[in-house]
């Protein structure tokens, strides 16, 4: 704050301009504070000059308040320009400035160039005044990224200057709040803007009140304003939804990768599992779409009758509105013509009496006018009183449609709640039970693995006692043990690139989870037969205990029999033989489940395919019904134009005749 004030008095002094105690004053009472509130202060062009310097490398402001300070246009001009390159300014106030085109044109180079500005306040200005400048200003509104909150309350804004706008709008992909109120935006413009409104995804705020444009196009407005903060909304709790995803799917790979230790001799039951489960989810996946594509059409079909519905109503109600004028015009025709037809009768009571027969006879005429008009006017009641009943007919078939539309939707929204219970419930119950097996599982290798040291160094204590007796069978037993522990190490090994290959295809299979979420039941499947193969992994790791423990009574036997060292020693390494076969076999065994594992593989890259292939035709789908749904709006429209040229040309029509009829009256006793 000290240093923009001695830079405002330093450029002040090089430039030769008197420094205005009112702007030193208000930069000593907001000293400390972030927000600079120059409000009611008369500014110079010298002094907003200075001011546009010192803010070309200010760092501590990010709020200004420049309202009814009676900016000029070069004032406005040299002070906004220092603010194109200004990095922390974030809302800008210019209520009340009569700011106009060279502001506006200003304005929009300021928005094309700022990176930084969050919300700009121009209510009580003119900067719609010329369409030249407001289109400049509606370009730079149309390149900006950054700003979100946009007033332009009471800018003498036309229909034009909503049309540049509404392009501007289109192009425009951050703002989020727009304030027109009392401008003269009118019928055409309120239709660009809710053009503008449909294509545009961000807006979610829009004031539009005071501007002379028909309740059928607000409603409009107000219903897109509705569907693009409704979108907004949903994109965040996906957002949100994906986050938590994507942690639960981490915690899931970092606990499967420590869990995972023998995967082969279950592939071919996992490989029928999955697929069972796979038709079961795109079955059901299926069903869930079509019931989806179903309510959509209905609500589309819903929505597209009550737009019939209400543009019927506004035609209706046009028709009965331009009848009631046509009666009281002839009203006050038929009054006009009494009082003309008292003053005839006067002058020619006085003139002479052989007038008489002439004003008989135009009196005559007059009944006859009379006749016929009142005959239109009970014609005109009856086609009032007529439409009015078709009016009451459409009202409660509006509210028939929007209360079966409001049924369907509850019923819709119970049943996605009953589906999101369900599946909650599932999973929870799924972690639960894998919590617990793990659990199990690593109490059980813990006590194994005790047991194993122990076993060791009991056979060590034995080993050193009798390696004199036993050194010739011991050498031709460490040979064979050392071949049997190579070939033991090698299997490990495979094991272990086993188990790399199997954590690779796991991670495939999560990314296939993360890229839908329909695929949830799918991973509770998946869950399940894991611990199907922790179950299956213990019993394994509980043979090869037994395996080590009869590996330890041959040894015991060995040291027992001493007499028979040879045969003993014989008969070890038959039995090693044996083994030896058995890891070749089960070598082999590996080799098929390697197979088996590209196999799987292949089936996944083909499911993964199938399913972007079925999302690609869906949207596809969504596509081209989003474009006839955009066609059978421009028809709507078309028709409403048609019906409303009708209106006119009918109206046009009417009086004519009307005209016509009385002219004709007129000119009768000029005959």
């Amino acid at each position: 704050m000290e240093d923009f004030r001695r830079t405002y008095q330093r450029m002040c002094k090089e430039g030769g301009v008197e420094v205005q105690e009112s702007v030193l004053a208000q930069l000593q009472e907001t000293r400390g504070s972030s927000r600079l509130d120059l409000s009611g202060q008369s500014l110079s062009v010298d002094t907003c000059s200075v001011l546009g310097k010192v803010f070309q490398k200010d760092t501590v402001f990010t709020e200004v308040s420049l309202s009814d300070c009676m900016l000029s246009e070069e004032g406005a001009k040299v002070l906004l320009s220092g603010l194109f390159a200004n990095m922390t300014v974030k809302v800008l106030d210019l209520k009340g400035n009569n700011l106009r085109s060279t502001a506006a044109e200003v304005l929009g180079k300021l928005l094309a160039r700022n990176k930084t500005l969050k919300r700009l306040v121009l209510e009580w200005n003119a900067v719609g005044i010329w369409d030249e400048a407001f289109s400049m200003f509606c370009e730079g509104l149309a390149s900006n990224s950054v700003l979100t909150h946009l007033d332009l309350r009471n800018n003498q804004i036309n229909h034009q200057g909503a049309a540049e706008l509404a392009l501007s709008l289109r192009r425009n992909s951050s703002l989020q709040v727009l304030d027109l109120r009392w401008n003269n935006i009118g019928l055409l413009g309120g239709r660009s803007l809710l053009e503008a409104v449909q294509q545009n995804k961000t807006l979610t705020h829009l004031e539009i009140a005071g501007n002379n444009i028909p309740s059928d196009t607000l409603r409009a407005l107000e219903q897109a304003i509705k569907h693009n903060s409704d979108k907004q909304s949903t994109v965040r709790e996906s957002r949100k939804r994906t986050q938590v995803l994507s942690r639960e799917i981490r915690q899931l790979k970092e606990e499967k990768g420590r869990q995972f230790l023998n995967l082969m001799e279950t592939i071919d039951k996992q490989r029928e599992e999955m697929g069972h489960s796979s038709r079961s989810t795109s079955l059901h996946v299926g069903q869930l779409q079509e019931a989806l594509n179903e309510r959509k059409s209905a609500v589309n079909s819903i929505t597209a009758k009550l737009q019939m519905t209400e543009a019927a109503l506004a035609l209706a109600e046009q028709k009965n509105h331009n009848l009631g004028e046509l009666l009281a015009r002839i009203k006050t025709e038929r009054e006009e013509q009494r009082e003309q037809q008292s003053k005839e009768r006067k002058k020619e009571q006085e003139e002479v009496v052989l007038r008489e027969s002439k004003l008989l006879r135009e009196i005559q005429n007059t009944t006859d006018t009379n006749l016929q008009l009142k005959n239109k006017v009970e014609e005109m009641e009856r086609r009032c009183k007529t439409q009015q009943q078709q009016i009451f007919e459409l009202k409660q078939e509006l509210t028939n449609s929007t209360a079966e539309l409001k049924l369907r939707l509850a019923q819709a929204e119970d049943r996605l709640e009953m589906e999101k219970r369900r599946t909650k419930q599932a999973l929870e119950d799924m972690d639960s039970l894998r919590q617990k097996e793990v659990d199990h599982l690593n109490r059980h290798l813990e006590e194994s693995e005790r047991t194993l040291q122990e076993r060791i160094f009991k056979l060590e204590g034995q080993r050193i006692q009798l390696e004199e007796e036993l050194s010739r069978a011991k050498a031709a037993c460490v040979t064979e043990r050392a071949q049997a522990e190579e070939e033991l190490g090698k299997v490990r090994t495979q094991v272990r690139l086993e188990e790399q290959h199997v954590a690779s295809l796991e991670e495939k299979l999560r990314s296939v989870r993360q890229s839908r979420q329909e695929v949830q039941v799918h991973c509770s499947q998946q869950k399940q037969t894991i611990a199907d193969l922790q179950a299956k992994n213990s019993q394994k790791c509980i043979e090869l205990d037994g395996l080590r423990r009869r590996i330890e009574e041959l040894q015991q036997e060995l040291s027992a029999k001493d007499q028979e060292k040879v045969a003993e020693v014989a008969r070890v390494k038959v039995e090693l033989q044996e083994q030896i076969g058995h890891l070749q076999a089960e070598r082999t065994a590996q080799g098929g489940l390697k197979g088996k594992i590209s196999a799987l593989e292949r089936e996944m890259k083909a499911l993964t395919s199938n399913h972007r292939e079925a999302i690609l035709d869906k949207e596809s789908e969504l596509a081209s019904l989003l474009e006839k749904l955009r066609l059978r709006e421009a028809e709507i429209q078309r028709m409403r134009e048609d019906e409303a040229q009708r209106a006119s040309y009918l109206q046009s029509a009417i009086l004519t005749y009307v005209q016509g009829s009385s002219l004709g009256h007129y000119g009768s006793p000029k005959k």
